[in-house]
């Protein structure tokens, strides 16, 4: 009885250790992942800053200067009554330069976005971004003027035009449905193409599709995130957001 009850004590001891030693393994794991977490996040977070510092700087700065330029050109021209190819020509270069600089100025922070709100923005974002190949289509149980706080919209507008670039460049997809409805006071996004697919239990392997940024982006909005996808298959994509409203 002493030397069984002294080995049940020892296996005892032995899981008990043992427990301990995975329990602190996970805890281990776990503020790994948050310093992971928080390293990303403040990166999305400097990142943005810095997008919405350039574009503002393009857009009040240098455009305004090239406007000025312009203005000055056509009303020295028009005085002296002066037809010069060369001034024609300068008068085309200021003016593309002027589009050009409107139009990074508009990728990094759309002015659509903070004039007029998140689903003027994305119903835009799909309008630009279909041709001849990829069609994108919007539609939104919200209404068109709602509007949600500045950081809640540019947050969730830079994750759609992520996944829609993902689309473009990696299904092969001919069609894309962008869906937008609140429930229960969440904002719920869904976003499905007709494209080849991909193993999505896999997520972890597909770095290019920054898929992983996405995540994080979105648990920093204490939302989730969901994806319905089957590699070579025609059944497409589903992609499923759903975060509380702000």
């Amino acid at each position: 009885m002493s030397v069984i009850l002294i080995i049940l004590l020892f296996f005892l001891f032995y899981f008990v250790y043992q427990n301990n030693k995975l329990k602190q393994k996970i805890k281990r794991k776990d503020a790994k992942q948050k310093i992971l977490l928080n390293v990303i996040n403040a990166g999305i977070d400097s990142q943005e800053t810095e997008q919405k510092k350039i574009a503002s700087f393009l857009h009040d700065n240098i455009n305004s200067l090239l406007s000025s330029a312009g203005l000055h050109l056509n009303v020295f021209t028009t005085k002296n009554n002066i037809q010069s190819e060369e001034i024609q020509k300068a008068k085309a270069i200021l003016l593309e330069a002027h589009d050009l600089l409107r139009d990074i100025s508009h990728d990094l922070v759309p002015t659509l976005l903070v004039r007029f709100g998140l689903i003027y923005a994305l119903e835009d974002l799909c309008e630009r971004n279909s041709n001849s190949s990829i069609e994108f289509k919007f539609s939104s149980s919200v209404l068109t003027e709602t509007r949600y706080s500045e950081k809640f919209e540019t947050k969730l507008y830079f994750i759609v035009s992520e996944l829609l670039s993902n689309i473009i460049k990696h299904s092969e997809a001919q069609k894309a449905q962008i869906s937008l409805h609140e429930n229960q006071n969440q904002l719920i996004i869904i976003i499905h193409d007709n494209g080849k697919g991909f193993n999505a239990e896999k997520l972890n392997e597909i770095e290019g599709f920054g898929l992983n940024r996405i995540r994080v982006r979105i648990k920093k909005l204490k939302g989730n995130f969901s994806i319905i996808s089957r590699a070579n298959e025609n059944t497409g994509t589903s992609v499923k957001i759903k975060v509380p409203i702000s």
